[in-house]
């Protein structure tokens, strides 16, 4: 099995460059859409603007998109080294959203948000 994300995204050039930031390669790119690489983590971007107004049934509509994004989900990206994860959000003048800290189930990890406020945690093992 694989796991792949698809967000959708207001700016899919400003969303490529955060994720870049990050560490995710892009692997292909299109006009109305990118798929970026990270390891063995694949998100896909869309242009929310590409979505139907609104409809029915529980597809996405940028209706249903007007509000919070993300709302209830944090994106876990499990990575070999966190202070090098940090420079290069700190680097990209990325805002986290809660600092490093060691937690006491064996984990370090800070948390941020992209520009679409997608809610993000990077980890590592202790």
């Amino acid at each position: 099995m694989r796991l792949r994300i698809e967000l959708f995204v207001d700016d899919l050039d400003t969303s490529i460059g955060f994720y870049a930031a990050l560490g995710f390669a892009v692997e292909r790119r299109e006009h109305d859409y990118a798929s970026l690489r990270w390891g063995d983590a694949v998100i896909g971007l869309g242009p929310i603007a590409k979505l139907p107004p609104s409809g029915p049934g529980p597809g996405f509509t940028r209706e249903r998109l007007a509000g919070v994004r993300g709302a209830g989900t944090e994106i876990v990206l499990e990575v070999d080294d966190l202070d090098v994860a940090l420079a290069a959000v700190h680097a990209a003048g990325h805002a986290l959203a809660e600092e490093p800290t060691d937690r006491p189930w064996g984990l370090r990890d800070f948390r941020l948000t992209d520009p679409d406020g997608y809610y993000l945690r990077l980890t590592t093992k202790v």
